[in-house]
């Protein structure tokens, strides 16, 4: 007996390779092909300050396996390094901190590469930066303070190789993140939520779906209760919109009041006394008509994508412009988007729910071969491969366009301070505005003060200089911001920051450091949807907000 069941049992067909087993939880959210753009990234880090925040950072991206990192750091191990960071320990005193960082953070995951500067080769920045022939970065980030050089290579770098750039600043309690992004920065793979991507199109059928659905509910009333009771729900709303139309001169319901009605229709048709115990599939279709009866339109973030205007003509070039454009010529075409093709579940036969999953599928096929039919015709379309158009497809609803009206350099961003603390702009809430209103529906404030604060201290590279004081934090800050120093909130800001003499607290880097290395997942992934640009942290208050400066 036990030779004939061992005979009968089936052979594991996979079994999950050592990086499969160590990665699984990853590889469950950003799949083999995010980890693969992991792997093959190339992170470089200008530490400067405590170097807490940067390396808590890297810590976070050294754990899921990027692929390789460098740390640029002028600094040498002192003894308040061994207070405030966990990366660092007696043995390295007075050698080279980036050379400390490097080894420990290398002990974390033996898969990654990891290179420090200055040493013996590299002395400086630039040749760093400038080496044409040593391999490219995918993200720079840098911490606060940076010497206003360090930041002139940095962004000449980014522009010209259109390098994602991240700025970390940290002090006490507060801290902030600005991702940098040299053009536009399309996401296609945003994971939306899966109720969300249900497109069933009852509203705009096509012929196969109509037959099939007329086929089912042909003899509808005298169908037994098995039958009934397992009608999906699709072909019931599709059977009285039928009806509907008859009695509204062919048009679908539109109004609440309408769809309300509507609804009343199906209840009304569902059988009390089915033997089988209830009609769940009547109860799915009552429950779908307001998500389903809807008009097909054009969500806004593909809407930002179709009018971007390009500046840059080798941007038009890239494979997911081609692909969008195309996109967009089937949406002025035929009104819609590209049918995703994903059937939720419903009560149903198996073999009729295989039926109308086969139908959306072949329809979905169908519409991705026609935009792929036109990527083709494009120039430079023939290299296009066939996944994308269909991943473009399936998540065009939900295709998002990051920093659409940026990319311009840090040192460029004056005006844009002041339009977010003064002036009301397409992109930016009135910050002052919005914190008057605040106090009086009791919401929580603008952390944009906290921000402002900081900006003083971001150039103090001397540490060994006389910590700066609040009045010279709020001095500076009306230099960006006219009558900014004469906020409270802002005084309260500049006042904490002053405290802290440009310290970082170790717990509030860490909080940082997984949040900056989160958004840069993402972004070297291009899964999911990354911040659009900065994120300041308030630690006292244990509260963020994402400013668009």
């Amino acid at each position: 007996m036990t030779e004939v069941i061992a005979t009968q049992t089936p052979p594991l067909l996979h079994k999950p390779s050592d990086k499969e087993r160590k990665y699984d939880r990853q590889l469950r959210l950003w799949a083999a092909s995010g980890q693969a753009a992991l792997e093959s990234a190339n992170i470089l880090l200008v530490s400067s300050g405590a170097g807490v925040v940067g390396v808590e950072t890297l810590k976070n991206l050294v754990l899921p396996g990027i692929g390789r990192f460098a740390i640029y750091d002028d600094e040498k191990v002192n003894a308040a390094d061994l207070g405030v960071n966990f990366f660092v320990d007696e043995s390295y005193l007075g050698k080279p901190r980036a050379r400390a960082l490097t080894e420990l953070l290398l002990e974390l995951n033996p898969e990654v590469q990891g290179d420090w500067y200055p040493n013996g080769e590299v002395k400086s920045l630039e040749p760093l930066i400038s080496n044409d022939e040593a391999p490219a970065f995918t993200v720079i980030m840098y911490t606060y303070p940076i010497k206003p050089e360090y930041l002139s290579l940095l962004e000449s770098y980014s522009q010209k190789h259109k390098t994602p750039l991240v700025a970390i600043h940290c002090a006490g309690f507060y801290s902030y993140f600005q991702i940098n992004l040299p053009g536009p920065f399309p996401i296609v793979d945003t994971h939306p939520d899966e109720t969300a991507t249900t497109d069933l199109r009852v509203l705009a059928p096509w012929p196969e779906l109509i037959t099939f659905a007329e086929e089912l509910t042909k003899d509808i009333d005298n169908q037994s209760d098995h039958e009934h009771g397992h009608l999906p729900y699709v072909v019931i709303l599709l059977h009285y919109l039928e009806k509907w139309k008859t009695h509204h001169d062919g048009k679908v319901p539109s109004t609440y009041k309408e769809k309300t009605e509507f609804r009343s229709i199906i209840q009304a048709a569902t059988r009390t006394t089915n033997a089988e115990g209830g009609e769940e599939n009547f109860d799915e279709a009552v429950a779908a008509v307001l998500k389903t009866l809807v008009a097909p339109s054009l969500p806004s973030g593909l809407k930002e994508v179709f009018d971007y205007e390009h500046t840059d003509p080798d941007e038009q070039k890239s494979d997911f412009w081609i692909i969008a454009d195309a996109v967009k010529k089937f949406y002025e075409e035929h009104k819609c988007l590209p049918l995703p093709g994903k059937v939720p579940d419903m009560k149903a036969q198996s073999e009729v729910y295989i039926k109308l999953q086969t139908i959306y599928k072949t329809k979905a096929r169908k519409d991705a071969a026609e935009i792929l039919e036109t990527v083709r015709a494009t120039p430079g379309g023939d290299k296009v491969d066939p996944a994308e158009v269909d991943l473009f497809c399936k998540n065009a609803a939900f295709v998002k366009l990051i920093n659409a009206t940026g990319g311009g350099k840090i040192s460029s961003k004056a005006d844009r301070l002041k339009e977010v603390y003064v002036y009301h702009s397409p992109h930016t809430a009135q910050e002052v505005a919005n914190d008057e209103m605040a106090e009086m529906t009791l919401q929580p404030l603008s952390l944009f003060p906290i921000y402002l604060a900081l900006q003083p201290t971001s150039h103090r590279v001397d540490l060994n200089s006389p910590p700066i004081k609040a009045e010279k934090i709020l001095e500076e800050v009306a230099k960006l911001v006219s009558d900014a120093d004469k906020n409270e909130k802002v005084i309260d800001a500049a006042g904490e920051v002053a405290r802290a003499e440009g310290g970082e607290l170790h717990n509030v880097s860490a909080l940082v450091g997984g949040m900056v290395a989160q958004e840069l997942i993402k972004i070297i992934t291009k899964q999911y949807i990354p911040i659009d640009n900065t994120c300041v942290y308030d630690g006292i208050n244990s509260r963020t907000q994402v400013l668009r400066l």
